[in-house]
């Protein structure tokens, strides 16, 4: 796998090496750090050899240590002819006469992935053997081959300490020359975060500058290109991949410092209450963000200090604590405080600690039946009367205010004429036992209602309602003296306006209902708004005091109300009121009239030229219309004015010949069709007028009696004589 890392063309390459013998063995290990830093403790080693690798003959000893005692350490050597053995030995495999002149040796396990570098020196290469040639990249090529720069990825361990820089990997260029310089560019070389890591331009040995932090970036890509002196491009860029390897420096942490669940009581063992999550920054890949849920606390710790276990990988919290002894009414509190702890590197004892706290409430269900505090319950109430009476209460275990506590109660029996109700008190859970109809003590003095008491929430199955799940309550209801009743209330009654004053009208009836007392009762007006009634006051006979008028502005719809009071005489005395309805039947009592009072006419005498007058009567038919209506009994006003019947109420008057515009007052007989008919005598104001086309003009002057109009033209000839006569005398 290393062959990929560093080249698959690189791990082909054999050098020839003459009378090679193990000369020298050094390393330059890293230093200046305090406590273990996972990986390779020597990164660059030297080898010396004077003659051939034997096969099985070490040649160095690496020193690696992944501070976790090197468990499931593997190692990949860059040329396949070499391994690591279990003795951290570099050993050839088989007897070898070449070699890399640099080796690369990755160290990986669960906490480090790392790298070394091995040099040997000494090797001779044939001079028709060069590294190029070896490559098999220049004989008969023309250009540069892409291979020709060589550029394995690279690791670095976060959190290293001084001294700085700390060489991390090497870059190899086939072409390699003395003009030729190593340059490398990319974020984290030239570019933000400038200058973390550099290159050798002569050796291309790459080197970080100072401590990184994977957490804040875990990768780098740069770039790797070669130049001549001039600055020219040699040869690139080429993909450098630097990883940097996860090292244990973050804590687990809860989001939150606290957490609340809850469970059932009597849920069975095994019932997860609630999962607690931290998170851990380090790498999810390797045991540094590993974590190990424990439970180090519970508070209070009975009836037994491990009534919860947490599932270690994935932080569920479940019941170990028997479903019997997880009664919420037996436990010596409802809420439980669990402290958790979440550790890393999967739990060991090198692992990073986080704390939270979860507090677990043991909620209630319905296991135990509400039960009444007294088998019988007694109440009084006064006879017409209604309110809360008494209030009934329970003893129920479960949870306060909660389904299972809160209490439904109901009358089941006793209460035929449903004049009882109960409702639950939301304070206290009492039943407020409420009088919703009057109780009548004369009906029954006593109720004996059977209640029953229920949850909201229903029982769970093995648990039932028992006797005391049912109370008896005794309703006593005291006596008080009730007001007279009449009847019928109203009282309707029919009579005929007019009718003699004292004339009986109605006979008031007001009885007791204190039928077991001996009361005596007496009656008064108590609202007569036009003062037409009287009343007996102890037979309750009700004759008028004035006359009755249907007409009156007290009357509606021909109706007449009067109310009445009846008092007993018990102690205190009690009073009950009734209403009397007078229906009164019209008599003909009202004379008729014509409307309008003015009517007008063209002074031009024809039969169109007509005005139409009606009758209005404030009694009723057949008191009323049909109206009857002629010209008054003057002499010769039939010679200039006419009458004739339109209709039942309305008639047409016609002017019989030609007048001067004026006003006239024309006198007029109405009668109605009563028994007997009344006639009225009015006049109505007839206004001759001169008409032109669609405009009547009319005289605004006095009116004139008709009856002038009729006196012969010769009488007024010798009047007018006469009058000019009496002028020339004076």
């Amino acid at each position: 796998m290393l062959c990929d890392i560093v080249t698959k063309n690189f791990c082909k390459i054999g050098c020839q090496v003459v009378n090679l013998s193990v000369a020298h063995v050094g390393g330059q290990k890293d230093g200046g750090h305090d406590g273990c830093v996972p990986g390779f403790q020597v990164k660059h080693y030297q080898v010396v050899y004077s003659g051939p690798f034997q096969k099985g003959q070490p040649l160095i000893q690496v020193e690696f240590d992944d501070c976790a005692g090197n468990e499931d350490v593997t190692f990949e050597v860059s040329d396949p002819n070499f391994q690591v053995d279990g003795d951290l030995n570099l050993v050839p495999l088989e007897d070898i006469l070449y070699s890399q002149p640099t080796l690369f040796i990755r160290g990986v396990s669960a906490h480090t992935d790392d790298m070394a570098r091995v040099e040997i020196t000494g090797l001779l290469l044939q001079s028709s053997h060069t590294l190029r040639n070896i490559l098999g990249l220049g004989q008969t090529l023309t250009h540069r081959s892409k291979r020709s720069l060589l550029v394995p990825p690279m690791i670095v361990t976060e959190n290293q300490r001084a001294p700085f820089p700390r060489p991390i990997g090497m870059v190899i260029s086939t072409e390699r020359s003395g003009n030729l310089l190593f340059r490398l560019t990319g974020p984290g070389a030239d570019r933000d975060p400038k200058g973390l890591f550099t290159i050798d331009v002569d050796t291309g040995e790459v080197s970080v500058s100072r401590s990184l932090d994977r957490e804040a970036i875990d990768s780098y890509k740069l770039e790797v290109s070669t130049i001549d002196f001039a600055g020219t491009l040699v040869d690139g860029p080429t993909l450098l991949l630097i990883t940097v390897i996860d090292q244990n420096d973050n804590r687990p942490i809860f989001k939150e410092t606290r957490y609340a669940g809850e469970v059932l009581e009597g849920s069975p063992t095994g019932t997860t209450v609630m999962r607690m999550t931290a998170f851990d920054a380090d790498d999810p890949a390797t045991d540094n963000a590993a974590l190990r849920y424990n439970i180090v606390r519970q508070s209070p710790d009975k009836p037994s200090p491990n009534m919860f276990y947490i599932d270690a990988e994935k932080g569920d919290i479940v019941t170990v604590i028997s479903p019997m002894l997880l009664d919420r009414e037996t436990l010596p509190t409802t809420t439980y405080e669990l402290e958790i702890v979440a550790k890393d590197m999967a739990g060991s004892e090198v692992g990073l600690t986080g704390t939270a706290t979860a507090t677990i409430t043991i909620t209630d269900k319905n296991d135990h039946a509400p039960e009444f505090t007294h088998p019988l319950f007694e109440a009084s109430v006064n006879e017409g009367s209604t309110g809360v009476v008494v209030n009934l209460t329970v003893d129920d275990r479960d949870d306060p205010a909660t389904e299972a506590w809160r209490a439904i109660y109901s009358i089941i029996n006793g209460d035929p004429t449903q004049s009882f109700e109960i409702q639950t008190n939301p304070d206290n859970n009492e039943g407020m036992l409420s009088v919703v109809k009057p109780l009548d003590y004369e009906a029954a003095a006593f109720h004996t209602l059977l209640i029953k008491v229920e949850n909201e929430d229903p029982l769970v199955p093995d648990v039932g309602y028992g006797p005391s799940a049912t109370a008896t309550v005794l309703v006593t209801v005291l006596d008080v003296n009730e007001g007279p009743v009449f009847f019928p209330d109203p009282l309707t009654v029919t009579r005929m306006e007019n009718i003699p004053v004292g004339s009986f009208v109605a006979s008031l009836n007001a009885t007791d209902p204190d039928i077991l007392q001996i009361q005596s009762i007496r009656y008064a007006v108590l609202r007569d708004p036009a003062g037409w009634l009287s009343v007996n006051p102890v037979r309750g006979t009700v004759n008028t005091s004035a006359s009755l008028d249907r007409e009156s502005s007290y009357v509606h719809d021909n109706k007449y109300t009067a109310v009445f009071i009846a008092t007993d005489n018990g102690n205190p005395p009690a009073t009950g009121t009734g209403t009397l309805v007078i229906h009164l039947e019209d008599y003909n009592d009202n004379a008729p009239y014509v409307v309008p009072s003015v009517a007008r006419v063209c002074e031009d005498a024809h039969d169109m030229n007509v005005a139409i007058v009606g009758g209005w009567d404030k009694d009723l038919p057949p008191n009323g219309a049909p109206f009857q209506i002629e010209l008054g009994k003057q002499p010769g006003l039939d010679k200039t004015w006419k009458v004739t019947r339109v209709n039942s109420t309305h008639s047409q008057i016609m002017l019989l010949r030609n007048l001067k515009k004026a006003n006239y007052q024309l006198p007029l007989l109405i009668t109605d069709s009563g028994v007997p008919p009344l006639v009225n005598s009015t006049e109505v104001k007839v206004q001759v007028c001169v008409c032109k086309k669609s405009k009547m003009i009319c005289s605004s002057a006095h009116s004139h009696r008709a009856s002038i109009l009729v006196l012969p033209a010769t009488l007024l000839l010798v009047l007018l004589f006469f009058f000019l006569f009496l002028c020339l005398a004076d």
